[in-house]
């Protein structure tokens, strides 16, 4: 089973919403509406639904039957409440939805999703039209080229990264340090169908990107 997220980020950041039948939809205050809007129905819905109108409140409470309605002062964000109840379901999956873009500290709030999840031992990965997230611990992985994400960046998340090594890639690396604040693996490309990235110490951020444009 896989669970998708999709919290209420602004709509020029959305990827294309598809529905299938292995895939439990969770909306988040605005995003149940959106997925209403193009008719996926999700099974929950979490949110002080501070974000639509009373109408389309009202909409979304006659379309589902299961809707968590909490006040808009509390100890966590929307996005929190449903990434907790479905790491509870314990998914194969979960990929998180409308989460970037707009006010950049519910965005940082909500990567910081990605280490709860890490930590949990779940495969979470926040997606948007133009970026994949992910975080990884210590360890040895694959990854396979792909059209639409051609360019890879690797970033430090908590502390420095032990021994990093690429191989596969454009720009290789062998057992090397990277500080946390080193721009060192940003903006990488696998020159192989499959590349491999390992490393012996500190969590990792993968950000699979499809546009080359940067800073």
């Amino acid at each position: 089973m896989k669970i998708h997220i999709l919290a209420g980020g602004p709509d020029e950041h959305m990827p294309p919403l598809h529905q299938s039948n292995d895939v439990k939809w969770v909306g988040v205050d605005r995003g149940v509406f959106l997925l209403l809007q193009q008719d996926i129905l999700p099974v929950k819905a979490f949110g002080d639904f501070d974000s639509i109108t009373n109408e389309q409140l009202k909409l979304v409470r006659e379309a589902l039957q299961d809707v968590e309605l909490y006040p808009a002062e509390k100890d966590a964000t929307d996005l929190e409440l449903a990434f907790e109840w479905a790491i509870e379901q314990k998914p194969d999956s979960i990929c998180i939805f409308g989460a970037t873009g707009g006010r950049l500290d519910h965005m940082f709030g909500s990567i910081q999703l990605l280490y709860k999840g890490l930590k949990k031992k779940a495969n979470v990965q926040m997606i948007d039209n133009q970026n994949v997230i992910q975080l990884f611990e210590p360890g040895t992985y694959h990854v396979d080229r792909l059209k639409e994400f051609h360019y890879i960046s690797f970033v430090p998340f908590a502390g420095g990264v032990k021994e990093l090594t690429l191989e596969g890639f454009k720009y290789p690396l062998n057992k090397h340090e990277v500080e946390l604040g080193s721009t060192l693996c940003i903006s990488n490309e696998l020159i192989q169908q499959r590349g491999t990235f390992s490393f012996t110490k500190g969590i990792l951020m993968m950000v699979r990107s499809n546009d080359k444009r940067c800073l």
